[in-house]
């Protein structure tokens, strides 16, 4: 004969290992929860002052930020750099050819804690980046995409106010390989014995302006050439090889590029020499001339230079 057990739990039993069941989820809930507030309290990146991230826990998605570390609380602020719909800046209201009157500067942070990088001089074209906005102001982001000769002048990064400038909307860069090259009449004559610019269109003269080429050991080499490449900026350094003359010129403007040795036809604004030899081979133009003649010269121009 087989005897049957059923094991009977009271209520109040029952209710009892209910009660022990959620409360473990709920210390379960609240350790998860702390380990979560933990994990971001303690996110850390290992940098001094600033530094620039494609991604951020902060951020769903992959945009480019500025993460800046504060000194006085040991915090992070996190400033996404938005994208702009043009690509260059020109310098306004700033300090003149030999730097009379106030500079405006560009600084390694958007904001006015931040050190100074250099003083940038009116005509001063630059590339932009991005922008920042961060304590009432708009910020610049300055970028470099071209062979920078000398990269440890420009630590950290630059940065312009953007009351200090005027956006530009040129289309950029252009090359004979990426661009092709135009069907034109156009022509510029370089005089190095007058030290002037002629352009022409056809028989019809444009314009003409005096202009500064190369000094004697650093001579514009003569001949006939093309027009192959413009660029409404770029950075300039020396020394130069075989050179000592030390010098750094962001956001020279107006360039059109007429040998691969590097000559090029560009706006001038650290020296008013015209008139005179004084480049290490270059054409320098008054940056106003130099603005007109890029806008009127096609890729493919020819370029005398006697």
């Amino acid at each position: 004969m087989t005897t049957s057990h059923k094991t009977h739990v009271t209520k109040k039993r029952h209710y009892s290992i209910v009660s022990i069941l959620v409360a473990i989820c709920f210390i379960l809930i609240a350790f998860l929860v702390l380990m979560e507030f933990s994990s971001k309290e303690t996110y850390s990146l290992s940098v001094p002052n600033i530094l620039t991230s494609t991604s951020s826990p902060h951020f769903l998605q992959g945009q480019e930020v500025l993460i800046i570390t504060s000194s006085s609380t040991d915090s992070e602020i996190y400033l996404p750099i938005q994208p702009v719909l043009f690509q260059y800046v020109e310098i306004k209201n700033s300090c003149e050819v030999h730097f009379e009157g106030e500079c405006v500067v560009a600084r390694t942070g958007p904001g006015l804690d931040f050190p100074v990088v250099t003083k940038l001089r009116n005509d001063v074209v630059l590339r932009v980046g991005g922008q920042i906005d961060h304590d009432g102001h708009t910020w610049y982001k300055i970028i470099f995409d071209e062979f920078v000769r000398y990269p440890e002048r420009i630590p950290g990064g630059m940065y312009v106010a953007a009351d200090n400038v005027n956006v530009l909307l040129d289309e950029g860069e252009k090359t004979a390989w990426e661009d092709g090259t135009a069907t034109t009449t156009k022509r510029i004559v370089v005089d190095r014995a007058t030290q002037k610019l002629y352009a022409y269109n056809g028989d019809t003269l444009f314009m003409e302006t005096v202009i500064s080429t190369g000094l004697e050991l650093s001579p514009t080499i003569a001949g006939t050439f093309t027009v192959y490449k413009k660029t409404p900026s770029r950075y300039m350094q020396g020394p130069l090889p075989g050179f000592t003359d030390v010098y750094d010129l962001p956001g020279v403007p107006w360039n059109l590029y007429f040998t691969q040795d590097g000559a090029v036809i560009h706006g001038t604004y650290w020296h008013d020499s015209f008139g005179t030899p004084y480049s290490h081979g270059c054409v320098n133009v008054n940056p106003s001339d130099a603005r007109t003649l890029y806008n009127w010269t096609p890729i493919g121009t020819k370029v005398t230079v006697k």
